[in-house]
């Protein structure tokens, strides 16, 4: 077997590699290229190849060497990324390649089991993941969704609230800005930067990977789902809503019509995604339209004396200045200008 390190983001060696496995959109070169652009990072990828050449198994991974002590990330900023391998031999040569950098190695699994036995590495977190299949008819899919989003979803056009696909940049900043004040008023966390959005349209939504749907009522934009496709699969990966509208329940009547809308586009799957393990109530919320509910599995490897006390004193220092920054007194532009400063460091 050889080995090579490559970009992922543009080397066809890893496209054929994702063609041989049930890939994820965040093993996808698009997603790749959008969070090396959103936060300047630089994504490698290990592959290793037979004797003719061809990829039989890889993984990508980020080298960070900021404020923080050196850590690696299997993906940054994503929800999982699991190691595109199926063999003890191969994971083995993966993994001790990254072991040679003395600095913590962070994956997350979500389908595949093989680095979970490692004992190397430590179970040291969890999260919460629900899908859903397509492929039944419409009725079917109506009839497994929960009777509280059935009414919430009959209260909603109801009341004048009608679903459609974004058009413009315009009304992804719109989007932006609902996310933005649902993170800080809601969730007290800074929101991501404003450029992730922006570069995911054009990776995505221009390219007709993805749409954005937005819940409109009496001509004003009162929620969003911002939707990523990859291959055979639609991935919900950011949901926003103004807090002053939500007795209109657009939630529920965004999330039923963008399944509809992904069935009309070809997709036979649905990723709801990542929810922490404490969001009862986003939870509660995903499991209404997913029965498919699996575990997502985050795993470190650490070199003895590590994390260091100059770290844990940073992470500590962050989590003060995002206090800071999402006090109800902040200016929402001064909280988004300290996501774009600030949110680098949070991986």
């Amino acid at each position: 077997m050889r080995m090579n390190c490559i970009n992922p983001a543009t080397d066809a060696k890893w496209r054929r590699l994702l063609e041989h496995y049930p890939s994820t959109l965040f093993h996808s070169p698009e997603w790749i290229r959008v969070v090396q652009q959103s936060y300047d990072l630089n994504i490698q990828a290990h592959v290793l190849s037979d004797d003719q050449g061809e990829p039989i198994a890889g993984m990508t991974f980020c080298r960070i060497d900021d404020i923080m002590d050196p850590r690696i990330v299997s993906m940054p900023f994503s929800d999982y990324c699991d190691p595109l391998v199926q063999e003890d031999i191969h994971w083995t040569r993966l993994i001790e390649r990254l072991q040679e950098a003395p600095c913590p190695i962070v994956i997350r699994c979500l389908f595949n089991d093989l680095p979970l036995s490692d004992e190397r590495f430590t179970h040291y977190n969890r999260a919460h993941w629900h899908g859903v299949d397509l492929q039944p008819d419409i009725d079917t899919l109506w009839q497994q969704i929960d009777e509280t989003s059935r009414r919430a979803i009959r209260k909603a056009r109801k009341s004048g609230v009608v679903v459609r696909v974004a058009q413009n940049k315009t009304e992804l900043r719109r989007f932006y800005e609902m996310h933005l004040q649902i993170r800080k008023y809601k969730y007290h966390m800074l929101a991501q930067p404003y450029s992730l959005f922006e570069n995911l349209w054009e990776e995505f939504v221009e390219r007709q990977n993805g749409f954005l749907m937005l819940a409109v009522q009496d001509n004003t934009i009162i929620g969003g789902i911002y939707l990523l496709g990859w291959k055979d699969t639609i991935y919900y990966k950011f949901n926003a809503s103004d807090i002053t509208h939500l007795g209109y329940r657009p939630n529920d009547l965004l999330a039923w019509e963008s399944i509809i809308h992904a069935r009309e586009c070809g997709y036979t799957r649905w990723d709801f995604g990542l929810s922490d393990w404490d969001q009862a109530g986003l939870v509660r919320y995903k499991r209404k339209f997913a029965p498919d509910e699996r575990v997502i599995t985050f795993l470190r490897h650490t070199p003895a004396g590590l994390p260091t006390t100059r770290e844990m004193q940073l992470r500590g220092l962050m989590h003060q200045l995002t206090t800071l920054f999402v006090d109800e007194s902040v200016p929402d532009q001064v909280t988004a200008r300290a996501g774009e400063t600030l949110y680098r460091f949070f991986t």
